[in-house]
């Protein structure tokens, strides 16, 4: 077996290599001329590719477990059913992988960056990004962005350049260096879109009927119709400009019902009381931290990492 096993991993990168000329677009990054890790590495795994131990490293990492206690939209919700940041980052990376095989993309590559990309998310969703910035900025002159927070630990994880620049460049005003990462950075959209229209019906702050009727009529009347007409239009669009797009039509109705979101749901009555919550319960929590001494890293590092029950049970005991 031992002999056996040699010859397998002797050949699998020979192996993937011509699969991949044989296989994949001329626009796709091949999995062996990827940008390198940060630090040399002795202890190359002969039978994965630098982007399927990404995928490894990411799945095995305390962040990545940490995301099934980080909600969407709703605080620690009464529930079984409600998106956490976990099943945000399996739908996303779902839907993305599909993009990227229907495109002849690497599909490995997609699939690191979608399952890294919020593992730097801090507590309570966006509130908690906004109400930790906030703190930082004013006690320490500088900002927080979840993304750059993910490329951290990334880094940490010593993540293949490629895979890096897709995790930080999944939101923010820089554009992706590979299709691979724009697609997920447009797919991130389409699936915490939906998937928050879905959990707030079910929350009951919203019915299907009040989602704004054209957009509906064009995309879909529900969440998986929706996706599905998405990812049509997103696969057909770079098709044939060679390029990770969507139509003008659809990525033009998806905008406005993101912005129907963010009046309804993300901004809306019942979310004040949440922000008020989440604001408070960070600002306690980054106080008391920095009360005691402790550098804006460190900060960081700790309070981003909380999940959403840890956060609210560490701010209770410190009113102890």
């Amino acid at each position: 077996m031992p002999e056996v096993a040699g010859r397998v991993a002797d050949a699998f990168e020979q192996r993937v290599r011509e699969h991949e000329d044989a296989w994949l677009s001329p626009l796709a990054v091949r999995s062996y001329e990827t940008g390198g890790r940060l630090r040399e590495e002795e202890d190359e795994c002969r039978l994965r590719t630098p982007f399927q131990r990404d995928r490894d490293r990411i799945l095995h990492s305390k962040p990545f477990r940490r995301l099934k206690g980080k909600t969407q939209v709703f605080i620690d919700p009464a529930g079984d059913h409600y998106r956490t940041r976990m099943t945000h980052t399996l739908e996303t990376t779902a839907i993305a992988r599909g993009v990227a095989r229907a495109l002849a993309l690497n599909e490995d590559l997609t699939e690191a960056i979608g399952l890294g990309h919020d593992i730097g998310h801090p507590p309570f969703g966006h509130a908690g990004e906004e109400a930790l910035d906030r703190a930082l900025e004013e006690r320490f002159g500088r900002r927080f962005r979840h993304n750059e927070q993910s490329l951290r630990l990334a880094e940490r994880l010593n993540l293949t350049a490629d895979v890096r620049d897709g995790i930080l460049t999944h939101t923010g005003p820089d554009e992706p260096q590979t299709l691979e990462g724009k697609i997920v950075r447009i797919v991130d959209r389409v699936a915490y879109i939906n998937h928050d229209i879905d959990d707030a019906v079910r929350f009951g702050i919203l019915a299907p009927e009040d989602l704004p009727r054209d957009e509906v009529e064009l995309l879909g009347p529900t969440g998986s119709r929706r996706i599905d007409t998405l990812v049509h239009d997103l696969v057909e669009t770079s098709s044939r400009e060679g390029d990770i797009a969507q139509s003008e039509e659809v990525g033009s109705a998806m905008l406005a019902l993101r912005t129907f979101m963010f009046g309804r749901v993300y901004l809306g009555p019942h979310a004040r009381g949440e922000h008020e919550r989440a604001h408070a319960v960070v600002r306690e929590i980054f106080e008391h931290l920095a009360g005691d001494g402790a550098d804006a890293d460190a900060i960081v590092d700790f309070v981003s990492g909380m999940t959403d029950r840890f956060a609210l049970s560490y701010a209770e005991a410190l009113r102890r």
